[in-house]
Parts: structure tokens; sequence; C-alpha cells
């Protein structure tokens, strides 16, 4: 892993051109930690690009070895930029959605959510990974850990419990994205 560009960043470098499966690991555990580092940039060779679009839900992005200086500064600044630099790290704000990771609680518009663990934890999961989908069985691993062994629809009741206790004006933070999974607020495109 690479030093932290300044203490504002809490991400990770992994290099992943001579030793893939070593790599991939390391971001799962990284994943999964109590404070998951937040984003992860993942160096890559070429032909590992199969075996790198099973894996995107391990990281937030990938740069192509050899390295150009240029766009990987580009690359490690747009992270910058969607995970806001500077900001507390025990707090996850998303417009009027506020978690404080240290006291587990959420508000929305300043009013507190009653939120089992389980609502807040996939909450928590989606709010850190805004404008990103993921599939029912990805949120299952990565929420209720690989060794859960309920149905996929565990996911659709605990979103549709947190829309319900979001309110009918914040439900639409997280989206239904059809025959893949949800997402949590806006896309890159803004749809």
């Amino acid at each position: 892993m690479a030093e932290e560009p300044d203490e504002g960043w809490s991400g990770a470098v992994v290099v992943a051109d001579t030793d893939p499966e070593g790599a991939f690991a390391l971001c799962r555990r990284l994943r999964k930690v109590e404070m998951p580092l937040q984003p992860l940039l993942v160096l890559v060779g070429g032909g590992q690009l199969d075996a790198l679009e099973l894996r995107d839900d391990l990281f937030d992005d990938f740069c192509l070895t050899p390295l150009r200086p240029a766009e990987l500064r580009a690359r490690i600044e747009h992270l910058f930029s969607r995970t806001g630099r500077g900001t507390r790290p025990e707090l996850v704000e998303y417009g009027p959605l506020a978690l404080n990771l240290e006291t587990y609680q959420a508000a929305i518009d300043g009013e507190p959510l009653d939120l089992t663990y389980m609502e807040y934890e996939l909450l928590k999961f989606l709010a850190a990974h805004p404008g990103k989908v993921f599939t029912r069985e990805t949120l299952l691993s990565r929420v209720w850990g690989y060794d859960y062994y309920g149905g996929a629809r565990t996911v659709d009741v605990h979103i549709r419990r947190l829309r319900a206790k979001l309110g009918e004006e914040h439900a639409n933070l997280i989206h239904t994205v059809r025959s893949v999974g949800y997402r949590f607020g806006q896309s890159r495109w803004g749809i």
C-alpha cells in the first residue's frame, strides 16, 4: 500500500500486477475491517482485465500498468473528490443523511432515525459508495458477511424498511436498478 497523500485521505493503492489473487485478497480484507479504507485504487496489468471485472466490488477504480504518472495522479485526485477530502472520518454524509460511525446513529434532515443494526450497516455501506450499483449477492457478502446463509430477498426486505424509515421525501436516496440490485444516490450521469 502507498502512503496516504495527506491526512484527509484514508484510502489505499494496491498493486495487483504480479500477484492478482493476493492483491484481491488484500482488497477484501481492507473492505471488511471495522473502518474500511475508502477508496481503493488497484494497479493491474492489462492481461488481468477479465479477472478485474469479476471483482469490481473490491475497489473503487483501477489503473493499468505500466503506469502513466499523469493518469495515476488524475485517478487519485478523482477519488479524493468523490470521497470528500478533508471531511471528518467518523461521519458519512450525503445530502440530508448523516451517519455517525462512532455512535451508530443516523439522522435525516437532523431528525434521528431508529434503525436496527443491519439496517444501519446496510445504509452505511450504500452511503459510503454513492452512485455505485450493488447486486443483492454482493450486499449479502459485504454487509451480512460471507457466512450468511439466508436468501437474497433479505436485502429487499431491509431496503423496503430503510425507505420507509427515511420517509417519503427521502426514500428515493436508494434506487432500484432493475434486474441488477440497488444504488445509493445519483449515478455518475445524474439519473
